[in-house]
């Protein structure tokens, strides 16, 4: 079975500043993962990228290449858009937003986040 991986903004900037090999530790984590790209985030990433230098670049064609891109239904904040995803359906959601990852591991949605030792760590919803 595959897994699909909603990537939230700060942690997709989180793998690139920690410079850590996502597709390697998805792979530990889940095997067969697939990343879930929401406009809403890709909006926000590719400003940040816009602000950022050429040297610390968030890589976006990496990521749109390795990514489903869906669009956001509704309007409203980012973190309402992945939560609703992720609450419809077998998703996990990569973030180090702490309210959000709160919110998700209430409703039981696990959680991929990065860890301090430059892995990607598991957090189970309930």
């Amino acid at each position: 079975m595959t897994q699909q991986i909603i990537v939230d903004s700060c942690g997709w900037v989180a793998i690139i500043d920690s410079k850590i090999n996502f597709e390697s530790e998805l792979e530990r984590l889940f095997g067969n993962f697939t990343l879930i790209l929401t406009e809403s985030v890709n909006i926000e990433l590719t400003d940040l990228d816009a602000a950022r230098t050429r040297k610390n670049s968030l890589l976006m064609d990496l990521l749109r290449q390795k990514s489903v891109t869906v669009q956001s239904e509704q309007s409203g904040h980012t973190d309402d858009h992945i939560f609703e995803l992720a609450n419809s359906g077998n998703y996990a959601v990569l973030t180090i937003d702490k309210i959000l990852k709160k919110r998700l591991y209430r409703r039981g949605i696990d959680v991929v986040e990065v860890a301090k030792n430059q892995h990607l760590r598991l957090i189970e919803g309930l």
